[in-house]
């Protein structure tokens, strides 16, 4: 199975070396030197890493045979993609692969359905999933503890505990109604005993 696991970002210098943006939970095994990795465009690899080092908190990565600035612009945004075994996990067990996760379904922690995992979203400072609602309609929901609850493979589930807004902005802007029109309505009731 094929896994993306970087981006190729902008030359940095002059020797060829270029930024990633790092896509795995696990750079260190993935994109070590020696890793031969296939691309998106195909026509660009495949690409073996020669070197790789961290500079300002970015990941910086040389290939072999790319020696100066030119060769590393001309791979800019290209996907790195790694061959996993399918039946692989991931360390930690709070760590998932997004072939894991993509077509799961989901679900509030009451079992209303949300909709299906259509793509996973991986952004500078958190993950989100992209949520595909029956209606075609998408919801971004971010990938962290506080609101994706659980996650239960086996039963291909995510069970999420979404803040008011996140997943139905009419029902936000209700509750936010209610609560104004029912302190406009206690005002008059109060104005009506005052007379």
């Amino acid at each position: 199975m094929q896994l993306v696991v970087a981006r190729i970002g902008r030359a940095h210098g002059i020797k060829g070396e270029v930024t990633v943006e790092v896509r795995t939970d696990e750079p260190e095994l993935r994109l070590g030197p020696g890793a031969v990795l296939a691309t998106d465009p195909a026509s660009a690899g495949p690409l073996t890493i020669e070197t790789g080092r961290v500079h300002s908190g970015r990941l910086l990565l040389r290939f072999e045979g790319v020696r100066d600035r030119t060769g590393a612009e001309a791979l800019r945004n290209t996907l790195l993609i790694a061959e996993i075994d399918p039946d692989e996990q991931p360390e930690d067990e709070d760590e998932y692969y997004d072939h894991q996760l993509m077509d799961l379904d989901v679900v509030t922690r009451d079992g209303q359905p949300v909709g299906r995992i259509a793509e996973i979203a991986h952004l500078p400072t958190q993950d989100l999933f992209v949520v595909e609602r029956p209606d075609g309609s998408e919801v971004l929901v971010p990938f962290v503890e506080q609101i994706v609850t659980e996650i239960d493979l086996e039963e291909q589930r995510a069970v999420i505990d979404p803040p008011p807004g996140l997943i139905d902005d009419r029902s936000a802007r209700d509750e936010v109604a209610d609560e104004h029109g029912a302190s406009a309505r206690d005002e008059n009731a109060a104005s009506r005993d005052e007379a």
